[in-house]
């Protein structure tokens, strides 16, 4: 019987691992060829069959890519809006989840459901909007005016997430430190923060990937100073069609930031997707 029933874990702790072994190949492989196709020679590329592997490994697209005009600067201000747009988020987000997990007021539920529903409106639609006040304040191609347009979509989920973990931290450490004699803000700040160090390191993440990856914006609000990667990378383009060796290049490039951010922040992320799993 013992036996019997080790088979059996056995038997469906190999198919999890199968499954998931599956799960990581799909979702992998696109980005897998994306970086083993920015090796190709032009003629492997758009070979028919596609190619996995390049029958002759090679640097020319990276070089091609990195030489290109104006992409230094993209990267730069690519950068530049991501890490603003994150601040701001944060800025915005911890204390406004604060109040509405901490006061706990009809008002409060309608905000975060209200966060809920704006999280939910297509960028396009406040895209044109965004052009005519943007040029009104004259933040028209400018990082700030670009980062202030993305934080727009990663605020509502920004406050959705800190919610959600700040309603996991027990509303005891923040009367022991009214106790002591922190002020509200204090208690914030100096207690209740580092323990949702992880919460807040996830929504760091989303925010920054919600301006890093972001195009519509871009394009809309930025032409010559402030262009971000992701409108650089559309305009890999000739009369004979798309630069795919390029293209691809410039964009493994482009997700190296974000692999390393998000293995710098791994252990904080952990916490955080654990904080927020469990309440109390």
């Amino acid at each position: 019987m013992t036996a019997l029933v080790f088979d059996r874990r056995r038997a469906t702790r190999t198919l999890l691992w199968l499954l998931l072994g599956a799960v990581v190949v799909l979702y992998a492989f696109p980005f897998v060829y994306l970086v083993l196709t920015s090796f190709k020679l032009p003629t492997d590329v758009i070979s028919v069959p596609p190619m996995f592997l390049p029958k002759t490994w090679t640097l020319a697209n990276f070089h091609a890519a990195l030489s290109a005009p104006g992409v230094p600067a993209a990267l730069l201000h690519s950068l530049e809006a991501a890490s603003i747009s994150t601040v701001l988020s944060l800025l915005l987000a911890v204390p406004a989840a604060y109040g509405v997990t901490r006061y706990g007021t009809v008002p409060g539920q309608v905000f975060i459901m209200g966060a809920l529903v704006a999280r939910m409106v297509p960028p396009v639609a406040i895209g044109v909007p965004l052009v005519g006040i943007m040029n009104s304040v004259g933040l028209n191609d400018s990082s700030l005016g670009l980062a202030i347009a993305h934080t727009t979509i990663s605020l509502p989920l920004s406050i959705w997430l800190m919610a959600s973990y700040l309603d996991a931290v027990p509303v005891e450490l923040d009367e022991a430190a009214r106790v002591d004699g922190a002020s509200r803000i204090g208690a914030l700040w100096r207690v209740v923060m580092p323990v949702a160090a992880g919460g807040i390191a996830v929504t760091a993440i989303f925010a920054f990937l919600a301006s890093w990856n972001e195009f519509l914006f871009a394009l809309l609000l930025t032409s010559i100073h402030a262009q971000t990667m992701p409108v650089v990378i559309a305009n890999f383009q000739t009369q004979y069609g798309l630069q795919w060796g390029t293209m691809t290049a410039l964009a493994t490039i482009y997700s190296v930031p974000v692999v390393l951010l998000s293995l710098f922040l791994q252990r904080r992320i952990v916490a955080g997707l654990t904080l927020g799993a469990v309440k109390g």
